[in-house]
């Protein structure tokens, strides 16, 4: 078999690019091959995933196949990539399966997938629209566009929620600073649960108050007790154990 020459050599003659096609030709076959077989892994299951990995892999170092057919390797390796859960090498081969051939809507596909699952809502919405464009009826590509919409939707609103809780916050720090007031350590969460001082739209306050009973071992909460009320106001509403009242008629002066 005739010998590739290095640069500044004569042109081959017909021999040595017979040689240089059957070996091309070789490569092609080979790469071919790689990518059958890896197929059969990831048919195969989970535990083939990795040999389906180095099947694509190899084919893709072969350097012997068409863009397009190379960028079916790249997705093929992007799909098994997610399958593990390697997202970020998935969103990868994705990219680069689309850009040798942006028409491979699987590529843009998987390249969608894994950004969703990186969170990476933007890149997932533009990844999909650019598939949907190639093959305008996936419902594939429409139904995931509708799984990265809604996640988006609750994203906003979470952000949202947030914003409102931190004014909220930082109104209500401020509402008990002008009033002169400070707070010590939480005590009797037991009791109370989670309950904390609110400011209602007026500016005025609301707090949880815990009443103790301390001879009778026994309690009562006033959830909502506006700082503009007495506590008169509330006593109606409470149940007081009658040891209590007991103690507090024997106390009382009449």
């Amino acid at each position: 078999m005739a010998l590739m020459m290095g640069g500044g050599s004569e042109a081959l003659n017909e021999s040595e690019r017979a040689d240089l096609d059957a070996i091309e030709a070789l490569k092609v076959s080979g790469a071919h091959e790689l990518k059958e077989q890896g197929n059969q892994y990831v048919k195969k299951g989970k535990k083939h995933y990795s040999d389906a990995i180095d099947c694509y892999t190899r084919a893709i170092n072969q350097k012997a196949l068409s863009e397009s057919d190379t960028s079916v390797l790249f997705a093929n390796r992007a799909h098994v990539n997610l399958l593990l859960g390697n997202s970020r090498r998935a969103l990868t081969d994705a990219e680069e399966a689309i850009k040798l051939s942006p028409s491979n809507f699987k590529a843009h596909y998987r390249a969608a997938k894994a950004a969703l699952s990186l969170d990476l809502l933007t890149e997932a919405t533009s990844f999909c629209q650019a598939g949907i464009e190639q093959s305008l009826d996936n419902d594939e590509l429409k139904k995931l566009l509708k799984q990265i919409s809604l996640r988006q939707s609750q994203r906003e609103n979470r952000d949202a929620q947030a914003a409102k809780a931190l004014v909220a916050s930082k109104d209500l720090a401020s509402a008990i600073e002008d009033r002169g007031l400070k707070l010590g350590r939480a005590m009797y969460q037991e009791l109370t649960g989670l309950k904390k001082p609110i400011l209602d739209v007026n500016n005025i306050l609301h707090w949880p108050v815990l009443l103790l009973y301390a001879e009778v071992m026994s309690s009562d909460i006033i959830e909502d007790f506006c700082e503009t009320e007495t506590f008169s106001f509330h006593l109606d509403m409470i149940s007081f154990p009658m040891p209590f009242l007991l103690l507090f008629l024997l106390n009382s002066k009449f």
